[in-house]
Parts: C-alpha cells; structure tokens; sequence
C-alpha cells in the first residue's frame, strides 16, 4: 500500500495528523534539491528524536512524502508489538521506522519497488533510534526491541522482517 492510500488514522498514529495542502496531483515530482532537504530531516530525527524543535522537519516530511508523485514508501506494521501511543516512544520508534524506508528509498530509487529491502530499512532504521532513546533514559527497555537487537547482531534480523512481511503485509 502506498503512502498516499494510508487511511487517516494510521498517518495520525505515525506521523500525527497533519493538514495536507495539496495532493500529488497538484504538483509534479520531487526535486533533487527536495530529496536533499529530506534526507537531511531524517538525519536529525534519528540523531534527536525526541526534539521537540524538529516537529516542522517532521510535518514537513510528512507532507512532502504524501504529496509528491515519483516517491512511494511502503507501509506495513513489521514492528506489530511496539509500545501503543506514546507509552516508551511507541509513536517515535513508528516514525523511526517509517523515515528510514524513506531515507533508504531517496538513497536507492532504483529499489522503490522492493518492498522488503524497505522493510528491512525501516526495522534497522527503528532500532538505531531505539538505541538512541536507550542512552537518553536506559529503564525505558522493551524486550521485544531487545530481541530484535539480538536478532540483528545474531545475523537473523533479516528472516524476521522477511517473515512479519510474508505474514502482515500480504497486498
């Protein structure tokens, strides 16, 4: 499913609800100068996700990914246990996963349609930020992140998130 299709409530789970000014077809396709912007805001994201400053980088992006036409990120729930709203950065750690398909999509356009590379992206993109809020407030560990982590260092990261897709995002 692509982004433009995600229904009201899963954009204001993941990226909170945000007024979308136009639609893709009120504009033509990304700019290279657009795509550099992003790839910027991301970085920032993953370096502080909790900065509050960085909410018009995130409306932004949000906005942006919906309406531009050439650019289609995938949305599934590979990561089905995390934390509901904003018990333990459950909302962040979705953003997380959601910006790093988006990262790994502008960086690799040739593998827009490989939806499991960018699943894949997206759950390792999710655990570095995961990491990041560890070193901000360490009491706030969830086992299943941990598992994943483990599962990341073991090798077997991959055949999970090839599994979750195979069961969660059949199309």
């Amino acid at each position: 499913m692509f982004i433009r299709t995600i229904s009201a409530a899963l954009i204001g789970y993941a990226l909170l609800l945000v007024p979308i000014a136009s639609t893709a077809a009120d504009r033509g396709p990304s700019t290279p100068e657009e795509r550099k912007q992003a790839l910027e805001y991301i970085a920032h994201f993953e370096a502080d996700p909790l900065n509050p400053a960085l909410q018009p980088e995130k409306q932004w992006l949000t906005e942006w990914i919906i309406e531009v036409p050439d650019i289609h990120v995938n949305v599934c729930m590979i990561l089905d246990k995390l934390p509901k709203g904003d018990k333990k950065d459950g909302q962040t750690l979705f953003n997380a996963m959601f910006f790093s398909q988006l990262a790994f999509v502008l960086r690799n356009p040739d593998k827009q349609s490989d939806t499991l590379a960018q699943y894949q992206a997206g759950v390792e993109g999710a655990l570095r930020v995961y990491e990041v809020l560890l070193k901000a407030n360490p009491k706030d560990r969830e086992p299943y992140l941990d598992d994943l982590m483990q599962r990341r260092e073991a090798g077997t990261l991959a055949q999970f998130v090839k599994e979750r897709a195979e069961a969660a995002c059949k199309k």
